[in-house]
């Protein structure tokens, strides 16, 4: 998977339509290849881009859960501290 397609549901406070729009936005350039779209692919590039992030809005939206709200901030320490340790073994 995309590294900058993060999990964005029950986090507090609720992800944003920046932070949907971004992951839709690296889910299209995974599918599609094009980091940028040409010219005559950039409409179409749009298009799918808006209809992932919509589609993306509405299942978050209508996803339940009993677990509480996970902290944004706790949630990049942690993975912060994956990463050095992951990266740590390569050096």
């Amino acid at each position: 998977m995309c590294r900058n397609i993060r999990t964005l549901f029950n986090f507090e406070p609720p992800a944003t339509e920046d932070e949907i729009h971004a992951s839709a936005l690296q889910f299209v350039r995974k599918l599609s290849g094009f980091t940028r779209p040409s010219k005559a692919n950039e409409a179409a590039f749009a298009r799918a881009v808006e209809e992932v992030a919509g589609a993306a809005r509405r299942l978050i939206d209508s996803l339940e859960t009993n677990a509480p709200p996970r902290n944004r901030e706790a949630e990049a320490a942690k993975a912060k501290a994956r990463a050095a340790q992951r990266y740590a073994r390569l050096a």
